[in-house]
Order: structure tokens, then C-alpha cells, then sequence
């Protein structure tokens, strides 16, 4: 049997779920697997860098992590059944977790398949990606940043794109913002809410960036701050934290809203989401989207049905996609995908005849557009990782819908629910035990480090370890 050659671009959260499934099969099928990542480390957006706009290697900066970045969601959203909380710090911990604490625990699951990162070619970026009809084979350049040098391309049989879509900012534009006199910065660029004590913030978004900007900056000493937004954020806010319709135009300091409204500020930070932007593809693999929760032409949400979305021009059915999609799920979700790609890459998963699979995923958009709330986003999204995994056999069940919608429930709640939502404890589905509550609420928690989280005495809710 002649060996396999699989591409994987990322080494973040969406590559890493594919490399350790991937590692599983490598004995029993014959493949080679190689994954190139840019940065010097795995974890993709997760890792916090201090650099905005270009990274030591000049390249553009890949995550948006900042300085006490606490997850929006309890860990048990957000927990791998064969591999919980408990088993890997060796005890039960709060829900909600800093950013730092949240990485260990990934890159604890991704080493205990083994060494992951034998696979990964650090410090290089892909720059060329085409499809050659005639041997039926992908062509990836990719560029080797320590050595500054164009290296040859390499055949591959199977390519999946799992550079994610948090890199590339969303920055719309308004009238007046050239001549504002403070900082216009985008929530990418976001580095320390300490920066903005004192001062009176405008956030432009309306979802979960904006929110946590928001917070994070009156945490920190901001003296206001305004969220502008097309939708409606209907939480019982604090006193300092205002909400206002769409921004309008800028007339030096003051900025005017849509219900004819004005405010002075100080600072400007959009929260106004991502691109998906994969300028190394051939213009005819390249999936072009917005953030929505089924991105149009791909089957499964995975394989690449081309750009008219016909199953024409596709890459041979061999390219896929990985994470692509707007989250709520997101650990679990990508461990799906990457489980279900796998069985698809060795065999085990069949595709059906061209004209099904377009009318596959078209219902799927279909489904998605009739979405109104963001309490109906969990059932979408458990409804689609039910049906990968009952295809690919995926053998875990991860519906934890339940868990939204009682966090939905808090934020959307009297005395200040979206403050005090993450001073709350829910159950594991795995291990059946209560978190602990932590020691300070989140507002008065300044240390975010995973030595100071993790080495404090929690009180054990019945344990099973």
C-alpha cells in the first residue's frame, strides 16, 4: 500500500485535535503526517504574546490573547470526556478558568497521546497552496521563517486548513474616526484593560469581545465605558457600563449614536469580529465566509465542495477544513471534527454520490440562518457534532446543553448576572462532581497565573480520584 501524505496547516486547537487523532492511526495505516505552524509552540490562539501587529519573525500576529483573560464559559462546557479537569490537575477546581490554566490543560490532553509535536515544523508558514488535477496531489510551499528562505514544494495527498479565523481583524470603518484624538485599536490588539484606567471606553460589537472588553476594563479602573452595537445586549449591567445603539460618526472626542445620542470618550476599541482569510490558498480551494455557525460549501462542515459549492474544482474531495465554524462548543467540538476527518482520511468514513452531499450542506445553512437567539445556538451545535459522531463513531456523548442554558439563564439576569456569572459552579457531565466556588469573586481576582490557581486549597465536592 503506498503511504499517505497528509497536510495539516496549525498546530492551535483545531490541528492539534487532528494531530492526536491522527497519531492514533499512524501504526495501523500507512501515512506520513507533517503540520506546519508559523510561531515556535502549539496552542495556537491560546498563547498570550505581548506584540501586536507583526511577531518576532515579522509575521502577522496570530492570537489576541490578553493579560487576565478569564474563559466566558465554565470548564465544563469546554471538557474533553476521556480527559477531565480532575484527572489532569489531580483534583477539582473552580469553574471558570484563567487563560493560562485552560492551555495546560490542553497541552496535557494533547501529551498524553504521546509526542504530538513530532509532527509539527515550527516556525514555518505556508505560502502557496495549489491543487494538480493531473497527479491528484496538493502542492504546499511553505516558507522556513528561522532561515528566511522560499523552500521547495511538497506533495501532499490530503491538505486540512486548521489556521482558525481569530487572526485577521474585522475594522469597519466611520465617519470622523481619522481625526478622533485618542487610541482606535481593535480588541485583537488588546493587551491590558490597566491601560484604560481612568478613561472613558467605547467598545464597538455586540457579543462576547465586546462584553469581556467591556468588563475587563472597569475591572481594571476604567472610568466608563459605552458598548455600541446593532443588537441588543440586554444584561443588568454595573452603573459604569452603558449600552447605546450603533455608533454614528466622530466629531473629535464626541461620538454620535443612531438614536441621536452623543458621548464623549477617551479610547475606541472594535469588537467587531474576524475575517476568514487564507491568502495561501488557490483562489479555487479558498472557503470565503463570515462567521456564521454553518459556513456555506463544505460537506459536513468539513470537506471542501469548491467555491461554487457543486463539488466541482474541490481538490479531489481531499481538502478539509477544520473549525471553521462560529462557537459556542469549542473543545469538544473540534475533537469531533478532527475524529471524524481522521476516520474520513484512513477509509472508515464514506462520502455518498456528489449531488447528496451539496444538498447536505445546504440544508445545514439552511437550518443555521433560521437561528435567532443565542439560546438556540448549543441544540444547533449538539445536533451537528451528533451527527458527525454518529457517523464517524466518535464514542463519547457531549451535549452539555443543559450548561448553556443555565449559564444563559445568569448573565441574562437581575444583580448584575453578567458580572457574576463567572462566580458560579456547575457540574461535571463526566465525573459527576460539583466545581468548587473560588475565593475571591471574579471582580476582586487579580491573579490570574496557573500556579496561583491551581495551588490553593479548594474545598473537594465528593471527589472520585
Amino acid at each position: 500500500m503506498e503511504s499517505k501524505r497528509v497536510c495539516v496547516i496549525g498546530a492551535g486547537p483545531s490541528g492539534m485535535a487532528v494531530l492526536f487523532h491522527l497519531n492514533r492511526q499512524i501504526k495501523r495505516n500507512e501515512m506520513e503526517v507533517v503540520c506546519f505552524e508559523k510561531t515556535s509552540h502549539s496552542g495556537g490562539m491560546w498563547n498570550y504574546d505581548w506584540r501586536t501587529g507583526t511577531d518576532v519573525n515579522g509575521e502577522p500576529v496570530h492570537g489576541g490573547m490578553y493579560r487576565h483573560l478569564w474563559l466566558n464559559l465554565p470548564k465544563e462546557c469546554a471538557e474533553l470526556p476521556d480527559y477531565t479537569y480532575e484527572h489532569h490537575f489531580g483534583k477539582n477546581i473552580p469553574s471558570f478558568l484563567p487563560r493560562e490554566v485552560f492551555l495546560d490543560y490542553l497541552k496535557g490532553r494533547w501529551r498524553s497521546e504521546g509526542d504530538l509535536e513530532k509532527w509539527i515544523r515550527f516556525n514555518t508558514v505556508v505560502r502557496h497552496v495549489r491543487y494538480d488535477n493531473a497527479s491528484e496531489t496538493f502542492h504546499v510551499q511553505v516558507e522556513d521563517l528561522a532561515k528566511r528562505k522560499l523552500l521547495p514544494s511538497e506533495a501532499f495527498d490530503y491538505v486540512l486548513v486548521a489556521s482558525g479565523h481569530f487572526s485577521t481583524p474585522n475594522f469597519p470603518d466611520f465617519p470622523g474616526l481619522n481625526q478622533f484624538p485618542g487610541r482606535v485599536s481593535h480588541s485583537h490588539d488588546f493587551r491590558d484593560a490597566s491601560e484604560y484606567a481612568g478613561k472613558r471606553v467605547l467598545a464597538i460589537g455586540g457579543s462576547v469581545s465586546a462584553e469581556d472588553v467591556a468588563i475587563q476594563c472597569v475591572k481594571f479602573g476604567a472610568k466608563s465605558v459605552i458598548c455600541s452595537s446593532r443588537s441588543e445586549m440586554n444584561y443588568d449591567w454595573p452603573s459604569s457600563i452603558s449600552v447605546r445603539p450603533i455608533l454614528q460618526k466622530v466629531e473629535g472626542k464626541k461620538c454620535f449614536f443612531e438614536d441621536g445620542s452623543w458621548s464623549e470618550v477617551d479610547a475606541i476599541v472594535f469588537c467587531t469580529g474576524y475575517l476568514h482569510h487564507f491568502p495561501y490558498l488557490d483562489d479555487n480551494l479558498r472557503l470565503k465566509t463570515s462567521n456564521v455557525l454553518y459556513p456555506p460549501n463544505l460537506y459536513k462542515g468539513i470537506v471542501w465542495m469548491g467555491s461554487n459549492g457543486d463539488g466541482s474544482q474541490n481538490g479531489g474531495n481531499r481538502l478539509l477544513y477544520i473549525g471553521m465554524n462560529n462557537l459556542l462548543y469549542t473543545i469538544t467540538f473540534l475533537e469531533i471534527e478532527g475524529y471524524w476527518a481522521v476516520k474520513y482520511i484512513i477509509g472508515e468514513v464514506k462520502l455518498p454520490r456528489k449531488q447528496e452531499m451539496v444538498d447536505e450542506w445546504k440544508l445545514w445553512v439552511e437550518r443555521s440562518k433560521k437561528i435567532r437567539s443565542v439560546r438556540e445556538v448549543p441544540p444547533f451545535q449538539s445536533s451537528y457534532m451528533r451527527y458527525l459522531s454518529d457517523e464517524c463513531g466518535y464514542p463519547y456523548d457531549v451535549n452539555v446543553d443543559d450548561l448553556f442554558d443555565e449559564i444563559a439563564s445568569h448573565k441574562y439576569g437581575p444583580n448584575q448576572g453578567i458580572i457574576t456569572c463567572r462566580d458560579m459552579s456547575f457540574t461535571s457531565k463526566f465525573t459527576g462532581n460539583k466545581s468548587p466556588s473560588k475565593k475571591l469573586p471574579f471582580m476582586e481576582e487579580f491573579d490570574d497565573s496557573l500556579e496561583g490557581f491551581v495551588n490553593v486549597n479548594y474545598e473537594q465536592r465528593g471527589s472520585k480520584l
